[in-house]
């Protein structure tokens, strides 16, 4: 199989009449060997089952498949959707275990099985059923972060994830507690597993040419615990606890909490300093904490108890 090479991505880009833009994310991986080099980042078991979020004009899905995966692309872009089936067809083959989907990302809650390159789904992002067992893509700068959030909880069958984005937001996902750039995409995507940078991309393997570098994250997936009540009572508490990060927790979570005291109430019944900041928590801490306060609203609601004696 052959890979797309700079001059494969113009004359493909040229053939459409595509113009990259800024506000799309666009840049184009141009280099074979940095896309291979994506691949075993991944560090895929054989034959996995991958879904690819923004791929363009296919160099990824192109390396995906050459490294004997199946894929399902997501692809918003109209163009992009029209073309890509024919060039995988062209530079893979016709039976090429791939599927395509013309949706926006963030709004894609089921997947169809990969089938032949000449398929596409279109504007159907309910059209099938597929389990990923990996997620890896060149995801747009723009949407990054939301995009891969919502994915990990959309499909609890996610083991792997291996995503290029900018490299300020890749260090930010795999920053640990206490770091300047440790915050809410932290903390949200290391509560799905181990999240560890995996690489540095420059700048000149892509068309056109960012103005910044990206980085490879890697998130090995362990979360088993999904029930969507604690996920989202949890995720509440770590946006509150970062919207003010200068602040410390009992400050910054008396709105959540209820009152600077009720705070403070909560951080100590769970362990946590009330002058600490968010910076400083663990997602073990976070959970303690979301935990203690699930009890104390429930002991709150629960009718008192009737005394038996006469």
């Amino acid at each position: 199989m052959t890979l797309l090479t700079a001059r494969d991505i113009r004359e493909l880009a040229a053939a459409i009449g595509l113009r990259p833009t800024k506000q799309k994310g666009q840049n184009f991986v141009i280099d074979p060997n940095t896309v291979r080099s994506i691949v075993a980042a991944a560090g895929l078991a054989e034959n996995s089952d991958v879904v690819e979020i923004g791929p363009g004009l296919g160099s990824l899905t192109l390396g995906l498949l050459e490294a004997g995966h199946t894929v399902t692309a997501v692809e918003i872009d109209e163009l992009l959707a029209q073309k890509l089936p024919s060039t995988v067809e062209t530079f893979a083959g016709g039976d090429a275990p791939f599927r395509l989907v013309h949706a926006d990302a963030l709004r894609v809650t089921t997947l169809p099985a990969p089938q032949h390159a000449t398929e596409a789904v279109a504007g159907t992002p309910d059209a099938g059923e597929n389990q990923p067992d990996a997620l890896v893509a060149n995801l747009p700068y723009n949407v990054a972060v939301p995009v891969l959030l919502h994915f990990l909880e959309t499909f609890p069958s996610l083991t792997t994830v291996l995503v290029m984005v900018q490299l300020e937001v890749a260090e930010r996902l795999a920053s640990a507690p206490g770091s300047r750039t440790y915050g809410v995409p932290s903390v949200k995507a290391q509560w799905y597993g181990d999240v560890q940078l995996a690489g540095k991309i420059g700048k000149n393997v892509f068309w056109p040419a960012p103005n910044i570098d990206s980085g490879l994250v890697r998130i090995d997936v362990t979360r088993t615990d999904r029930d969507p009540a604690t996920r989202s009572r949890l995720f509440a508490l770590i946006d509150s606890a970062f919207a003010q990060r200068r602040k410390t927790l009992r400050a910054a979570l008396s709105g959540w909490a209820g009152s600077p005291q009720q705070s403070e109430d909560l951080l100590t019944a769970a362990g946590i300093d009330p002058k600490t900041r968010g910076e400083a928590l663990t997602v073990a801490d976070f959970e303690r904490l979301a935990a203690v306060a699930v009890d104390d609203d429930a002991s709150a609601t629960a009718p008192p108890t009737e005394d038996p004696s006469p």
